[in-house]
């Protein structure tokens, strides 16, 4: 049986290794459109954008080589032929599959207006685009942030630590919108002004463009503001276009079961790109934009492509780090009828979300270093197991959370 994997990224080399830990000994073929190997995308507002150089590799070169998987670089697929269950590749010749994997992630969504050619607007996804960014961000450049998600803040953090002024811009009232609960997004947002962030909120913006020796973004309101850099932050549009051009279903991604498998058997998905139902959410469908998420699915595809049909039982976790302060949370808090706080010293604290059965759905948590982990992961536990815990129990830093999950 031959195996091949569209997307060379932290789920499609995730899967690959997968295959082989699973005893698997046909061909594995990872097709990657960038000339990189396998690469870590978080470190690229943090630490690896604070380097530039080089990316922080999934694995090293030879370890694809020692487990037998074939890598493509610089290689983008043209087509996907269900018929002849190929893909076909845009420099030219085709590679046979029995069973395909897509992981072909997610961009940044484009700001309208902005010319791909722009050198002073940017966007942050690849490697190339942290070195390009790297590069401007001098002491005392000036720094526009379009966008107040973990991306926008995580730059604005890193470009701080270089020494560039920074301005970011938010359309809606509050940064981390999406997900994070105003307490823990405060927190962040106060931490931000203290470094010397400018954050503008309810903001509306006309045009961005480039101009001399710089960009300037536009405001609703008739505002300019000038800056060295523009980096655009507003989310991500799912890589569909293969799927949909082969005929495969689309929700927000692409549509796959329980088992990440799509509506042609012999082809799966996983990572940013798909959209899935969570079992813990009465079969809800969502799509995840995160790092464990894509290292689980890449693992959970591996054996699905060889017939294990495993369901889909990994709770939501993401994480952020800005400054001193990491941000994390499980599970997925939308329909939350209560929150119950609980205080950590340190200046840290997590807030627990209870639907209206008592059943903890999520956990979000903020704090100095790993002040809040260890909680969040038992928080995790508890959320896969159906618990529901007593809301005094949660909010008392004296009650141990492995005693409520014992129970």
């Amino acid at each position: 049986m031959d195996i091949v994997i569209v997307g060379a990224g932290e789920c499609g080399a995730r899967a690959a290794f997968a295959l082989r830990e699973r005893g698997f000994a046909g061909k594995v073929t990872l097709i990657g459109a960038e000339p990189h190997p396998p690469y870590e995308r978080p470190p690229l507002s943090k630490d690896g954008l604070a380097g530039a150089e080089p990316p922080k590799y999934v694995a090293a070169v030879e370890r694809y080589a020692e487990a037998g998987i074939s890598v493509l670089t610089d290689a983008s697929v043209a087509s996907i032929d269900r018929e002849r269950k190929a893909v076909v590749l845009a420099g030219g010749g085709a590679i046979r599959y029995d069973r395909l994997l897509l992981a072909t992630g997610a961009r940044p969504r484009s700001f309208p207006g902005v010319s791909d050619d722009a050198r002073r607007i940017r966007m942050l996804r690849t490697h190339a685009d942290a070195a390009a960014i790297r590069s401007a961000l001098l002491p005392g450049s000036k720094l526009v942030i379009i966008g107040g998600g973990f991306i926008g803040l995580e730059l604005a953090a890193t470009a701080r630590k270089l020494g560039a002024e920074v301005v970011l811009i938010e359309g809606l009232a509050r940064v981390l919108s999406r997900g994070v609960p105003e307490e823990i997004a405060a927190v962040v947002a106060d931490r931000h002004r203290r470094e010397g962030v400018e954050i503008l909120c309810g903001v509306r913006i006309s045009e961005i463009h480039e101009d001399e020796g710089g960009a300037a973004v536009l405001l609703a309101d008739g505002g300019r503001i000038a800056a060295d850099l523009v980096v655009v932050g507003i989310g991500a549009v799912p890589n569909t276009e293969l799927a949909a051009a082969a005929g495969l279903a689309l929700d927000n991604g692409i549509a796959v079961d329980e088992t990440l498998r799509t509506s042609d058997p012999d082809i799966f998905a996983a990572g940013d790109c798909c959209s899935f139902p969570l079992s813990h959410y009465g079969g809800r469908r969502v799509r995840l934009e995160a790092w464990r998420n894509a290292q689980d699915q890449g693992t959970l595809a591996a054996a699905n492509l060889l017939g294990a049909a495993e369901p889909i039982t990994a709770v939501p976790w993401f994480w952020s780090d800005q400054y001193e302060l990491t941000l994390q949370i499980a599970g997925i808090a939308d329909g939350a009828e209560t929150t119950v706080r609980r205080e950590l010293g340190e200046d840290a604290f997590i807030l627990f979300h209870l639907d209206g059965n008592g059943r903890l759905i999520a956990a979000s948590g903020v704090g100095p270093g790993n002040a809040v982990a260890r909680d969040i992961r038992l928080a995790e536990m508890l959320i896969a197991a159906g618990a529901r815990p007593d809301p005094a129990a949660l909010a008392s830093p004296d009650t141990k959370l492995k005693k409520l999950l014992a129970a």
